[in-house]
C-alpha cells in the first residue's frame, strides 16, 4: 500500500531542495526524520514536516506498523517563478527571480519492496 503528501508552490529553489530530497530517498520512515533534523538546509524542515504529514495519512488510511514504512519517492518539481525587479544604477533594472518548487512524497510498506 501507498501512502502520499504533496505540496505546492513552496518558495524554494528546486535545485537546491533536490539536494536534501536525494538524502531521504529510500531510507526507513524514521531514519529519514532523524536526518532531516539535523540537515541545515532551508528546505529541510519543510521537507521534515511533509514527511510527517505522510505518515499521518498513512495512520488515518490504516496502515497496520507506520515504523515499518520507508521513502518510496521524493520527487521535487520546479514550480511558477515570481519574476520581480529591483533598480540599478542609470536607471536601469536587473530582473530577479524567485523559483517555487512542487514536493510529491509517497511511503510504502517494507514488506512490498
Amino acid at each position: 500500500m501507498e501512502y502520499s503528501a504533496k505540496l505546492m508552490l513552496a518558495r524554494l529553489s528546486p535545485r537546491k531542495t533536490r539536494i536534501v530530497a536525494d538524502l531521504v530517498r529510500g531510507k526507513g520512515i524514521q531514519e529519514a526524520l532523524n536526518t532531516l533534523k539535523f540537515v541545515p538546509n532551508s528546505s529541510a524542515p519543510i521537507i521534515r514536516k511533509l514527511l510527517a504529514s505522510a505518515v499521518a495519512n498513512a495512520e488515518q488510511k490504516g496502515a497496520g506498523d507506520v515504523d515499518k514504512l520507508y521513502v518510496k519517492t521524493i520527487c521535487v518539481d520546479g514550480g511558477a517563478v515570481l519574476k520581480r525587479f529591483v533598480p540599478r544604477a542609470m536607471g536601469r533594472a536587473s530582473r530577479i527571480r524567485k523559483p517555487t518548487s512542487h514536493i510529491t512524497v509517497v511511503l510504502s510498506d517494507m514488506k512490498s519492496r
